[in-house]
């Protein structure tokens, strides 16, 4: 594979491209051909998305156990698509979780939280939730917990 020299000027007109690149250049070990500076971005850019994605999925666990425990009026109706939603949710979540991610969402469990209570506030026209958040983040990734 020819390595294009400019690897700055081709990031902005072929991403794809760069990375390819820029892979074969670290697997070669010639670190002194590198775009640095748009390698960084890539990085920073790539550790925020998968954050966002972790917490994403964390809500929505959130929220289907909040409507699992206080929805009682669709309960019947909807319990089991509910818990079909929290199967897929957890599995999605537990997939993509690294040691990191596990510390930065229990940092942030309570924002997380107040998230998921805001929607479900709006969906079901409760407001009987606790202030805090009253799960783990161990029950709220364990598979077979259920409020």
């Amino acid at each position: 594979m020819t390595i294009t020299t400019n690897l700055k000027q081709l990031h902005e007109t072929d991403e794809n491209l760069w990375l390819e690149q820029t892979i074969e250049l670290l697997k070669q070990k010639q670190f002194n051909q590198l775009d640095l500076e748009n390698l960084i971005q890539e990085l920073i850019s790539l550790g925020k998305r998968d954050l966002a994605k972790a917490k994403g999925l964390l809500r929505q666990i959130i929220i289907y156990i909040l409507l699992l425990q206080y929805w009682q009026a669709e309960y019947e109706i909807n319990s089991r698509h509910w818990i079909g939603e929290l199967k897929t949710f957890r599995y999605e979540l537990n997939n993509h979780l690294t040691t990191n991610l596990i510390n930065k969402l229990q940092d942030d469990l309570e924002n997380i939280y107040q998230s998921a209570v805001d929607f479900v506030k709006v969906k079901t026209d409760l407001n009987i939730f606790l202030e805090k958040c009253p799960y783990t983040l161990v029950q709220l990734l364990d598979e077979n917990y259920l409020p």
